[in-house]
């Protein structure tokens, strides 16, 4: 029984990580567009000018960088990005308010920078476009060479 269910998730891994980037960087991309653009019910807190630091940066790394994240390209480069995003917002403004995150707010920052972290260590999973389109020349490839006998 332990046998199957060993196998059980060794098979279902690539799925569940995939569905888990989706998931998690939707949420973080829906943060940076609440922060940009006033939509979702509009950032938490004041509204950061265009270029302001570090906020309208933080906003416009969690829209991009979630967003590179949802679809799978780039995700490894895309996902350290938001993971140290999120350290530094922890760090720079939660940290000094309180030592533990569920004393200081800074439970979203922990939660997305270490998910990040994890996702850049490991990889999209499955359903990442950028997957995907590094496997098309390799089926052209495979098509044009003449089969040997």
């Amino acid at each position: 029984m332990l046998e199957d269910l060993s196998r059980l998730a060794d098979r279902s891994r690539p799925t569940v990580l995939g569905l888990t980037r989706i998931v998690v960087s939707l949420l973080f991309a829906c943060h940076g567009a609440a922060t940009l653009f006033n939509v979702l019910g509009g950032p938490h807190g004041k509204a950061p000018s265009v270029g302001e630091w570090p906020g309208w940066w933080a906003a416009l790394i969690q829209l991009v960088g979630g967003a590179l994240v949802l679809v799978g390209i780039a995700t490894r480069p895309a996902a350290l990005l938001c993971s140290g995003s999120m350290a530094y917002a922890y760090f720079s403004v939660h940290q000094e308010n309180a030592l533990w995150p569920i004393q200081n707010g800074g439970e979203p920052s922990a939660m997305f920078c270490w998910v990040f972290l994890l996702i850049a260590a490991v990889g999209p999973g499955s359903f990442a476009l950028g997957s995907l389109l590094r496997r098309q020349p390799e089926r052209q490839e495979q098509a044009a060479r003449p089969a040997v006998a």
